[in-house]
């Protein structure tokens, strides 16, 4: 399946018959020697008063808390093996995530965001950046740029993803230009992954981010690498966001079987 671009093997193992190793899981993420996506996410049954949970593996094959965009997918994937309904449940890390389908395009409502930080100075080999900094289930950096085709995605992103500032774990880094209120483009650097079509907790870090510095009332558009437009809805009071949701297509691709 793919969501604006970022996509996601997803299995159901419901039943736990499927146990991948790290190196498995990187083998069939790589795009030239196995089916090729940018994490894979295993259905599992949940516990307590939830029906569905999941196991989300980036692509290097390390675990991950939160994917906005994984989350919208697997969402639609719970109705189709289901036949859930379309509001529906499922846990995960981050806790309980709740999600409407309809159609192809999924609005997922997204845990509380937490340590917002503004207006930071950290020092790159191409000099002094300012980055933002806000966890939307897994850590964001955010910089503003003129113009998001001409930003150092691969190389100032690789770099702040490592930089002693986001020691030990490291954080994902969005580059951002602003094309009009309430509407910016974003690329993304992932832990894990490297630059990927769209990133779902990524935009909902920039939008809220965004609205923060510029007083813009939600909803926020964002344009992503993939081609599509996603919304990050929220409610706001002064640095405290709340009720998040992100809205957006999510599409199967193919289904079939491999030999591991």
């Amino acid at each position: 399946m793919n969501g604006a671009g970022n996509d996601f093997l997803l299995i159901d193992n419901r039943e736990d018959r499927v146990v991948l190793s790290q190196d498995q899981i990187t083998k069939l993420c790589d795009r030239r020697r196995g089916i090729g996506a940018d994490g894979l996410i295993y259905l599992r049954n949940g516990k307590a008063d939830v029906d569905w949970a999941w196991e989300f593996y980036n692509a290097d094959g390390s675990e991950a808390d939160m994917c906005g965009n994984g989350a919208r997918c697997f969402a639609r994937y719970i109705e189709r093996v289901t036949g859930s309904g379309h509001n529906l449940s499922f846990q995960t890390a981050c806790g309980i995530i709740r999600a409407f389908i309809n159609d192809e395009s999924v609005t997922v409502n997204l845990t509380d965001p937490k340590d917002l930080v503004l207006n930071e100075i950290i020092s790159t080999s191409t000099g002094g950046k300012t980055v933002h900094s806000l966890n939307t289930g897994v850590p964001h950096a955010v910089l503003f740029v003129d113009d998001a085709d001409e930003a150092m995605v691969a190389d100032l992103g690789a770099e702040i993803r490592h930089h002693d500032h986001f020691s030990p774990a490291g954080t994902n880094v969005n580059f951002v230009q602003v094309l009009g209120d309430g509407h910016i483009r974003v690329r993304t650097y992932e832990r894990g992954v490297g630059e990927t079509l769209a990133c779902g907790t990524g935009v909902s870090a920039c939008g809220m981010i965004s609205a923060n510095l510029n007083n813009w009332p939600s909803p926020v558009k964002v344009d992503v690498l993939g081609g599509d437009q996603l919304e990050v809805g929220f409610l706001r009071e002064g640095d405290r966001f709340s009720a998040v949701q992100l809205i957006g297509p999510a599409d199967f691709v193919f289904e079939g079987e491999v030999d591991i």
